[in-house]
């Protein structure tokens, strides 16, 4: 059995990587989870300064999936290349920088100091972000923005560069093709969703933000679609991520167009998802008689009914 899959020039050992945002810098699982059995991770969001987030509460329950509203938290480009990615060099499992800014130079500026430090594989630039210099649209929404990033860190970048998309645009295609017209080397499709919960008791959010994003199980059909329009509208291979918790899950995304998938929501729930689903994964291509998943990729029939 052949689990392993080729995202453009980066050849993962199984479609399994863990999402950004949920495996903080991947080595705080490495006493959960074996890190060298998971086809990638990628780390939480990189900005050129450190943040400190959104006020608390940050995270809350939803049906079928939850709620966050981290802000973005995290070290800065310099004390991640300093303190975390040192740790990570122990494991074999390709590490993936998820790259974000308010300004199309803070991308660059960060994937340009990120290329001089060793350990790292590809780059996924985070376009869901407001462009503060256009009045807070974001470049995710606007196929011009999301062209204009996309070409500012892919001339800094000699490493693999992937794009994940918002899902929060009328044409999710439309924005596939300028970003891989911009140079990006895959999509990882799609961000959390745009929702509230609130408390009427309190007339209050739950979070300590009006909104948060919306992950889990009860977007996995939404988002299938979103990559399934993205696998017809480029060439370019495409990373699902939205409500896998099952090997089925990942089976589907990729019949749906995907080459690989990314595990985030499953992971708060049970630190050794991701290693859990890849032996489920490997027991069901067996008994599904899948000698080589790689060519599940785009295999969805027409139904005519």
């Amino acid at each position: 059995m052949d689990l392993t899959v080729a995202v453009g020039s980066l050849r993962l050992a199984n479609p399994i990587i863990a999402a950004s945002g949920t495996f903080g810098y991947g080595a705080e699982f490495s006493h959960l989870t074996d890190l060298n059995k998971l086809g990638g991770i990628v780390v939480k969001g990189l900005s050129l300064e450190p943040m400190e987030g959104a006020p608390a509460p940050r995270m809350v329950p939803a049906a079928a999936g939850m709620l966050n509203a981290i802000g973005l938290q995290n070290v800065g480009v310099a004390r991640f290349i300093a303190e975390k990615l040192p740790a990570l060099r122990a494991f074999r499992t390709p590490v993936i920088a998820n790259v974000f800014g308010h300004r199309i130079e803070e991308y660059a500026e960060v994937v340009r100091r990120l290329e001089s430090a060793e350990g790292l594989a590809a780059y996924e630039l985070n376009i869901s972000c407001p462009n503060t210099a256009c009045g807070g649209i974001q470049f995710g929404s606007d196929p011009r923005l999301a062209s204009q990033v996309v070409s500012a860190a892919r001339a800094v970048a000699r490493r693999p560069m992937w794009v994940k998309l918002s899902p929060l645009v009328t044409d999710i295609g439309l924005m596939a093709r300028a970003a891989a017209e911009a140079g990006a080397d895959a999509l990882t499709v799609a961000n959390t969703y745009p929702a509230m919960s609130v408390d009427f008791r309190t007339r209050r959010s739950r979070l300590g933000n009006p909104t948060g994003g919306l992950s889990g199980r009860a977007i996995k059909p939404i988002t299938l679609r979103l990559v399934n329009e993205c696998f017809r509208a480029v060439a370019i291979p495409i990373i699902g991520l939205g409500g896998i918790s099952s090997a089925e899950d990942v089976l589907e995304y990729m019949v749906a167009g995907a080459t690989a998938v990314q595990v985030g929501t499953a992971s708060f729930a049970a630190p050794k998802a991701c290693e859990g689903i890849l032996g489920e994964l490997e027991h069901l291509c067996n008994s599904s008689n899948i000698s080589n998943i790689s060519k599940l990729t785009g295999q969805l029939g027409v139904n005519n009914g």
